[in-house]
């Protein structure tokens, strides 16, 4: 919590003093009948907020380069105090409807300003690449890193110059979430929440997930976080139990099966199909991670294909399944991002410790959708090509991060020291959840699987080093042909 003598770094006070006054409570309304929003509310007598959409990232091959957008923030200056203390993943960009109903127990979030376009973030710079062009930076703050970031930067081919960058971008190419894919889950996903309001009235379903945060492939699942407010917190098993029944009922959906575990979950299909759904109760903090995440992942044009290889690559060499004690997509994701924010030119920055106010732990979940359009994109003066990072994610992980006395966090952009808590003593990974601060590497329990889990990165690394060739570590081919036959 900053104090208040001093206004939070890069940022002035208010005319009336550090914080604004707390706005009028206002009410929130969804409505979701329309397949382009996942998230849509009105607020009740204020002037409409902008609208949030969400916007199919364009092919990659080729990109035209983009021209930044004027700097318009629409949003009224107000921000939430910084808070050390965390509580407990939707990203399709929002429309805003009108209201029927509102919800209850919402607290009155304030709204969130974006930063001045003459606030340059420390050691980066900022564009409007891979973002909706309404909150850019105008070229003229931006101030690289050292060195001109060359226009080329604007298409991936910039970054896959060389036989092993090639491959990887053919893989994300083939592998990658389609509309298509998207817009099949979107549809379910509409489909039962109509159909859940029929008993829980003021419920709010939201996809989440890598099906949202942009690092999906074609056969990803989907995650749904089904959200129910009011004054007494629900038992989710009880709500699952409920939604179980009614399931069964459903024409479109078939072998519901409930799952009783640490987070209870509610697995389906969809008829007819080998789409499968996890849905669980309240855990809220998917949401914000789904957001938060999809802002990396457009940060820059590598993150996409960097995190799709290492997903395939681990899965490849069984170490990617969090239920047989190792690396679970998420933390395997936040160890990609780790790397990249620390390289000695970052391809990253921290976009929670550069943009507090978007990302707030405590945010109502209503307006955690409006966080991240006020993040323009990142610019790093770092020009490494796609295999470079590759090997340079194994080199890190197999010989100069220390296991034993360091945690990968991505909220801080650094490894942190190893303390004596109970979070981290006796743990043989440690990666820092964003929002929680708990470890997600936990199930990593066996001195074997963590053994296991080294001796990969250790090999793939000298064989790739060796070969710089994708297919020496995955089968790149049978890969694409698995992939491309979920169409």
């Amino acid at each position: 919590m900053f104090p208040r003598s001093a206004a939070p770094r890069g940022r002035s006070a208010y005319r009336d003093g550090l914080y604004p006054p707390p706005p009028v409570p206002i009410c929130y309304d969804y409505n979701h009948q329309r397949l382009a929003a996942v998230n849509s509310f009105y607020v009740s007598g204020r002037e409409r907020l902008p609208t949030y959409e969400w916007k199919p990232y364009p092919a990659l091959l080729p990109v035209p380069p983009r021209v930044p957008a004027p700097y318009t923030p629409t949003i009224p200056n107000g921000r939430k105090r910084q808070n050390d203390e965390y509580s407990p993943h939707v990203v399709k960009r929002q429309r805003l409807q009108s209201p029927s109903h509102p919800l209850v127990g919402s607290p009155s979030p304030r709204a969130t300003p974006p930063r001045r376009p003459d606030q340059a973030v420390p050691g980066s710079s900022r564009s409007t690449f891979g973002f909706d062009s309404c909150y850019p930076s105008p070229r003229a703050h931006i101030h690289p890193q050292g060195k001109a970031v060359p226009e080329s930067s604007n298409s991936l081919q910039a970054y896959a110059k060389d036989k092993l960058s090639d491959q990887m971008l053919e893989l994300f190419e083939a592998c990658q979430q389609q509309t298509s894919d998207l817009a099949r889950k979107e549809t379910c996903r509409t489909r039962l929440q109509k159909d859940i309001q029929s008993i829980y009235a003021v419920a709010r379903l939201y996809l989440t997930g890598s099906s949202m945060n942009g690092l999906g492939c074609r056969s990803s699942d989907a995650d749904l976080c089904l959200v129910l407010k009011g004054n007494n917190r629900p038992d989710p098993i009880n709500v699952l139990t409920v939604l179980q029944r009614l399931f069964k009922s459903l024409s479109y959906v078939e072998r519901t099966q409930l799952i009783r575990a640490k987070v209870p979950i509610l697995r389906f299909r969809e008829k007819g199909s080998d789409l499968e759904f996890d849905l669980n109760i309240n855990n809220t903090v998917g949401i914000r991670n789904t957001f938060l995440l999809r802002s990396y992942a457009y940060a820059d044009l590598r993150i996409r294909p960097m995190i799709l290889v290492v997903k395939k690559w681990a899965r490849h060499n069984q170490i990617n399944d969090a239920s047989k004690g190792t690396l679970s997509s998420y933390t395997l994701v936040l160890m990609v991002l780790h790397y990249l924010q620390t390289l000695k030119e970052p391809v990253l920055p921290s976009l929670q410790r550069d943009y507090p106010e978007c990302f707030y732990a405590l945010l109502d979940i209503d307006m955690v959708p409006e966080g991240p359009k006020h993040v323009p994109p990142y610019i790093s003066t770092n020009q490494s090509c796609l295999g470079e990072l590759l090997l340079g994610f194994l080199k890190y992980y197999a010989t100069d991060f220390r296991w034993d006395k360091q945690v990968i966090s991505v909220r801080e952009a650094k490894a942190l020291p190893k303390n004596n808590s109970k979070e981290w003593r006796n743990k043989y990974i440690c990666v820092e959840e964003p929002f929680e601060k708990n470890n997600v590497a936990r199930a990593v329990h066996e001195k074997i699987k963590f053994d296991a889990i080294k001796a990969t990165f250790a090999e793939s690394c000298r064989i790739l080093q060796d070969r710089k060739d994708l297919n020496s570590i995955l089968p790149v081919r049978a890969i694409i042909n698995k992939e491309s036959s979920r169409r």
